[in-house]
């Protein structure tokens, strides 16, 4: 069902222009409610390589929670493609966990990027966080406690993501558009 699924999205998909796709997008990770996860026995194997098969420019991925990350960087370097139907498809890897609430460094942002560089083109790849922070709404967060500090632990590893991300760009010699 999953080839169906995603044969039907590219026939609508493929109605926008080259321009216009390389702003569409696919979010994938095994959920978050409530600091739990619906679909983390789900392996990436089952779904990435279809899933590049859509003809859209960019991919978020969770990752940071990942356990065998360099499984998944291989699986994207592989079947992450350069052309889809006129538009490079851009790999964007979970670096920061939003469910636990330690404050990734900088320093193991860029790390994890530079790594993910040995699998994934270096030209492709992006940060992003596992998934979206809840910590202005009513979502309970058992993990990180109040909501206040939910938002500052949110906001720290949203500035260290960006400072991670310029570091890895540094290292691996890529500009960074401002």
């Amino acid at each position: 069902m999953l080839q169906e699924f995603i044969e039907l999205n590219n026939r609508v998909i493929d109605r926008f222009t080259p321009e216009e796709r390389a702003r569409l997008g696919i979010h994938t990770c095994p959920g978050g409610d409530r600091d739990s996860v619906h679909s983390a026995d789900v392996p990436y194997s089952d779904l990435l390589p279809s899933m590049f098969s859509m003809n859209v420019g960019y991919f978020l991925m969770q990752l940071a929670s990942e356990r065998d990350k360099d499984a998944v960087y291989k699986l994207i370097g592989e079947h992450s493609r350069d052309d889809a139907n006129g538009v490079p498809q851009m790999c964007y890897v979970g670096v920061t966990n939003p469910q636990n609430p330690r404050v990734e460094s900088p320093q193991e942002i860029a790390a994890a990027l530079v790594r993910a560089a040995n699998f994934i083109p270096k030209e492709r790849l992006g940060a992003t966080d596992d998934r979206g922070f809840s910590p202005f709404s009513i979502d309970e967060k058992p993990n990180h406690g109040s909501p206040d500090y939910a938002r500052e632990v949110a906001f720290q590893k949203i500035a260290n993501r960006v400072q991670g991300t310029k570091l890895a760009a540094e290292q691996l010699g890529i500009a960074i558009p401002s």
